[in-house]
């Protein structure tokens, strides 16, 4: 028996050829555009043994008689005994003129080319989009019934299915399949489609949420889902059963499932939260369209919604169909596949096939290059800071990334030592002396930069001082507060805005800013280091906000005590767990793959939620331990050296439970 595919290269396309090469004695002519051919060896492996059988047809379904040659169709007159139209496009997001011009445009001439060569049947792969927003049970021997096709996608399946029952004089039959997901045996899947456009919200819930904790759902209208190899089986049996001529078959689960239904299988299969209380979408129905429009021709409401649907890849118009309201009777089929053992398995049984192969293969963030190298390889990285501790450390990291990696500091000779140790570690820094607390110094170094580099693409404002003494102790030490604001506030600042301009004209940048836990525990004796980096966090969230449409993002790192030389004057950190300058460069790489608002460690982020919900409990935790530590000897002077040695028990014990936070 002949056969004669179109679609042939596509996911259900292949699987049918593959079915239908194993019945004995199957010949299978194939469409092939001239540009696919490099296709052609992967499909013949797919296929195995049975693709000697098979036979590409060069073509173009945009063609009329498919594009054929005069002498081709010749060839194939009277030869196939079976056509199958399976090419169209299967994508509500594509472009309506590519619709039309595939799945109407592409039918029309399929039925031309089955004409032409007088094929005995042509059985027509359609789609129970076919039916519209129907509302209420579609039946198979309803067509002209279908509701609005208001969607490109449901229009031109309607239409290319009217082209095959009013111009094809030959024995025709219909099939339209649900919504097709993967092999319920494998998962094989070969897109992200239908209800796959939720995995990524599911998959978020179950990095954000424990999986006890039960989640709300919507419940919607019904969907109906069937997995491909359902949908060939079916295919391949119906169409030799003698009785199909002029019928429809509706390749659907009998079952069908709500929408809600369907993410608490998907979420049970993910070990994701169950959803645990629905919502009916039917109830956005009440809402007047006048309200609706309203509000999406507010920008920020309109821009949060298409911000959300991108991160979740979700497109838009999958919401409107959340209150699908069309079932599907599919009594025919269910009489065609009487006796074969063919029948649509249970969504719960293969759900979990389903999500596998999804997040091993289909997961978009698997696409994504979320390595340090992947991130700044090839770009220009300045890290203030840089011949010493935090930001020496991730200079090595950036270089050896593949970055061009400048670092600035006050010393040329702390930044000479720097780019000597690069060299001998395989890699160069490029330095540059400028005292950041001069503001001249700063505008020398970011006009430079520019000149030469046309500015940078990730900022690391890493320099700073810290002082750790109380307020008791600095009645006469106002120039504490003026020299660490200097650095740590406005010398950043300087550079950050003498940087910025270049980013803006790119369209992209990232800042990052080393902060302090202190910030979100508000640490006792360290006001002055404290308040300066509150204010550089507290502009950086402004700054935030304003360029968030201009592709430059900021990152604000709460860093925990690092031992570094800016905390060695402090003899009492010595005795105190803290994070090696290595440990809190893979915080600042973090920040500049993943470009999070904050990176901040746990105890940092229960100290914020301390003093947010019990303020006044927060203060008095954090007055115990100020009084449990004293001064350093570089703080309160030499008469208080002794005391700074002498430790409490208690003192010693917090010391090692509050690993990382300043006291």
């Amino acid at each position: 028996m002949h056969y004669f595919v179109t679609g042939a290269s596509g996911f259900i396309g292949k699987r049918l050829v593959r079915a239908l090469l194993r019945r004995k004695g199957a010949v299978v002519h194939y469409l092939m555009r001239p540009a696919s051919e490099s296709k052609s060896a992967a499909l013949r492996a797919f296929w195995g043994s049975g693709a000697l059988r098979a036979f590409p047809i060069a073509g173009d379904i945009h063609l009329k008689d498919l594009g054929l040659a005069p002498e081709v169709v010749q060839t194939l007159r009277g030869q196939i005994d079976h056509f199958y139209h399976l090419a169209a496009i299967y994508d509500f997001g594509a472009d309506e003129a590519d619709q039309v011009l595939a799945n109407i445009d592409g039918t029309r001439n399929a039925v031309g080319l089955a004409h032409a060569i007088a094929a005995s049947r042509f059985h027509h792969l359609s789609s129970i989009a076919a039916a519209g927003l129907y509302n209420g049970v579609f039946r198979e021997d309803m067509f002209e019934e279908a509701g609005p096709c208001e969607l490109p996608y449901f229009r031109t399946k309607h239409e290319s299915e009217k082209i095959v029952r009013q111009q094809s004089a030959m024995w025709w039959t219909v099939y339209r399949p649900a919504m097709v997901v993967g092999d319920s045996s494998s998962g094989e899947m070969d897109k992200v489609d239908g209800p796959y456009y939720f995995f990524k919200l599911i998959q978020r819930m179950r990095q954000w949420l424990p999986p006890w904790l039960p989640a709300v759902g919507l419940e919607g209208g019904r969907i109906n889902i069937v997995p491909v190899d359902f949908v060939v089986r079916a295919l391949v049996h119906i169409s030799h059963q003698p009785t199909s001529a002029g019928k429809c078959y509706q390749l659907v689960d009998p079952v069908g499932y709500r929408i809600g239904e369907v993410l608490d299988i998907f979420s049970q299969a993910a070990h994701a939260p169950r959803m645990g209380l629905f919502v009916n979408a039917a109830l956005f129905g009440f809402i007047p369209n006048s309200i609706t429009r309203g509000l999406m021709a507010l920008a920020p409401v309109r821009r949060l919604r298409n911000a959300v649907m991108k991160d979740l890849a979700v497109p838009a118009e999958v919401l409107g169909l959340l209150n699908y309201p069309t079932r599907f009777d599919c009594r025919e089929t269910l009489v065609a596949l009487k006796g074969s053992g063919i029948a649509c398995p249970n969504l719960r049984d293969y759900a979990w096939r389903l999500w596998d192969y999804w997040e091993r293969h289909l997961d978009p963030e698997l696409q994504i290059d979320r390595s340090l190298r992947g991130a700044v390889g090839g770009k220009v990285v300045l890290i203030t800071g840089g011949s010493s501790g935090i930001g020496l450390a991730s200079a090595h990291k950036f270089a050896e990334a593949g970055a061009t990696t400048l670092i600035c500091a006050r010393s040329a000779d702390r930044l000479e030592e720097a780019c000597q140790e690069a060299r001998c570690r395989g890699h160069s820094f490029i330095a540059y002396c400028a005292d950041l607390a001069n503001m001249d110094d700063c505008d020398r170094l970011t006009r430079c930069i520019n000149e030469q580099y046309g500015g940078v693409d990730f900022l690391v404002n890493n320099a700073g001082r810290s002082i750790r003494r109380a307020i008791e102790s600095s009645y006469d030490r106002f120039h504490d507060y003026e020299r660490t604001m200097q650095l740590n506030y406005f010398g950043c600042l300087r550079v950050t805005i003498g940087l910025l301009p270049a980013m803006v004209a790119r369209g992209r940048g990232h800042v990052v800013n080393i902060s302090s836990i202190g910030v979100l525990t508000n640490a006792p004796r360290f006001s002055a280091y404290v308040a300066s980096k509150a204010a550089l966090e507290a502009w950086s969230r402004c700054a935030a906000s304003e360029f968030a449409d201009q592709g430059v993002s900021f990152t604000t790192i709460s860093m925990p005590l690092v031992r570094t030389p800016m905390i060695a004057p402090t003899e009492l950190y010595r005795n105190v767990p803290t994070l090696s300058p290595e440990e809190a460069a893979d915080l600042v790489a973090h920040a500049c793959i993943f470009k999070p608002v904050r990176v901040a460690t746990r105890l940092g982020l229960a100290g914020q939620l301390l003093h947010a919900v019990l303020p006044r409990l927060a203060q008095i935790l954090m007055n115990t331990s100020f009084r449990m530590f004293p001064d350093s000897g570089a703080a309160g002077g030499a008469a208080r050296v002794g005391e700074a040695k002498s430790l409490s028990a208690e003192a010693l014990a917090m010391q090692h439970l509050m690993r990382g936070i300043h006291f």
